[in-house]
């Protein structure tokens, strides 16, 4: 079941990797492509994202459940993080960007924010953290 982790986890990191790292970005350049169009389609994905996230965390969840002896503590703790950092992500930093956009959108004016730092920043440390518990649990 091991097998099982691994690789969700590395799917997790891929599919992170390309959405938050390249995608979010890189819609932008594309002609034709304007803020409005832009911040429609990034909605789409990273609601379609964060739902993928879920499962994948879930599946990691149940296959190392089932093996919860074998698993060190340490490893407990490294993949706490990425759990945590998809709930704040879930239920606070996507609520407030989804709401930034909607306004951009709408012509409305808002205030600067960090939200997207925030959820920047939260996407590195859980790309780190699930590397991390990957590589320990191919190495059990």
């Amino acid at each position: 079941m091991f097998e099982v982790a691994i690789i969700s986890i590395y799917v997790w990191i891929g599919f992170v990797c390309a959405i938050s790292f390249m995608e979010a970005w890189l819609k932008f350049r594309a002609p034709g492509v304007n803020l409005e169009i832009g911040l429609s389609i990034g909605q789409l994905i990273f609601t379609a994202l964060n739902k993928v996230e879920w499962a994948l965390a879930f599946i990691v969840s149940v296959a190392l459940f089932v093996r919860i002896g074998q698993i060190p503590s340490v490893l407990i703790l490294i993949l706490f993080f990425p759990l945590v950092l998809l709930i704040g992500q879930t239920f606070y930093l996507l609520p407030e960007l989804k709401q930034q956009a909607k306004h951009k959108i709408e012509g409305k004016l808002s205030q600067k924010s960090s939200i997207h730092i925030y959820y920047i920043i939260f996407e590195l440390i859980k790309v780190i953290t699930l590397a991390s518990a990957g590589y320990m649990l191919f190495k059990l």
